[in-house]
């Protein structure tokens, strides 16, 4: 097992610490992480997990899965690394385009759309989605490396009572196929935690499905923002970093990029220091991953971060 800080963090303290891509374009092409012998995917998976001892995987919420790409994921990763899988979109109802769909559920869409939301589709394709999604990590759940499973709601997604019963099916879903492994639930709408009560009834309803909230760092002052609440609701707490960049968070417009790299200083990670150590103690396990993702940003935020709780 690596002797990096990030490992060390884990093993001495039940924090594991990582990023929310290893394949970002920006971060290859950057030569500021990964050697220059590490040519190849394999190559580069296995750096990052000499690392860090957990990765997000975003690649699943544009496109469903593959059972062979999470069978070589287990082979090119050591023992006791997870990966965290990000749900498919129509999972938490965002839209998706055909060509997220396999060819045989394209073939049952009578009418044509640049975008389809579950409402959109017939039943069938839904419910496959969901059956393929979760068969296609088994490799993963059978070798104890699928941390949790993200599901992150969009700003249309109010709380409501079809919405909560829908987070619990959420849940429900992923105990039925992949049982132990977390549904973290991320909300992307403000009212699930604008005040002191709404929180305590958004959390209350977490803890009462074992569902782990997922704490975020993230621009405020907007429809879609989520106060930076740590708050431990199952045995897995969980904590995102969006970075802080106000001036295109709420606009569409903008590249993924230019939406999420955000280098954070060391002062801004250490707002997070005490929250993280209270989820340590509050929580079985915390993961903490850093989606500031440009270039080597979250690489260098996961590192300070790590430091920053060792240090404690």
């Amino acid at each position: 097992m690596s002797a990096s800080p990030q490992w060390k963090l884990w093993r001495d303290h039940g924090v594991r610490i990582g990023t929310a891509s290893w394949t970002d374009k920006s971060l290859i092409d950057s030569g500021k992480f990964y050697p220059s012998d590490a040519k190849k995917a394999d190559e580069r998976l296995a750096f990052y997990a000499e690392n860090f001892p957990v990765v997000e995987v975003d690649s699943t919420y544009y496109g469903l899965p593959s059972e062979k790409n999470s069978q070589l994921w287990v082979e090119r990763t050591p023992d006791g690394f997870v990966f965290n899988v990000k749900a498919f979109a129509l999972l938490t109802q965002h839209p998706t385009t055909a060509k997220g769909l396999p060819k045989d559920l394209r073939e049952l869409i009578t009418e044509e759309k640049a975008r389809y939301y579950p409402r959109d589709l017939p039943s069938e394709v839904v419910e496959q989605s969901w059956v393929r999604f979760l068969e296609a990590l088994r490799p993963l759940h059978q070798a104890a490396k699928l941390g949790a499973i993200l599901f992150q709601f969009p700003e249309w997604f109010p709380p409501s009572r079809a919405n909560r019963d829908y987070v619990v099916e959420c849940g429900d879903r992923l105990e039925a196929t992949l049982p132990g492994v977390a549904a973290a639930i991320e909300f992307r709408n403000e009212r699930w935690m604008r005040d002191e009560q709404m929180q305590e009834r958004t959390l209350g309803l977490l803890a009462d499905h074992g569902l782990p909230f997922v704490c975020v760092d993230m621009p405020q002052g907007f429809p879609t923002s989520i106060p930076p609440v740590g708050a431990a609701t199952a045995p897995l707490a969980m904590v995102r970093f969006h970075g802080r960049r106000n001036d295109t968070w709420g606009t569409r417009a903008v590249s993924v990029h230019d939406k999420f790299g955000y280098d954070y200083d060391v002062k801004e990670l250490a707002e997070w220091q005490p929250k993280i150590s209270k989820l340590a103690s509050d929580a079985r396990e915390v993961h903490v991953l850093m989606n500031n993702c440009y270039e080597d940003y979250a690489v260098r935020s996961a590192r300070s971060m790590a430091q920053l709780l060792l240090d404690v």
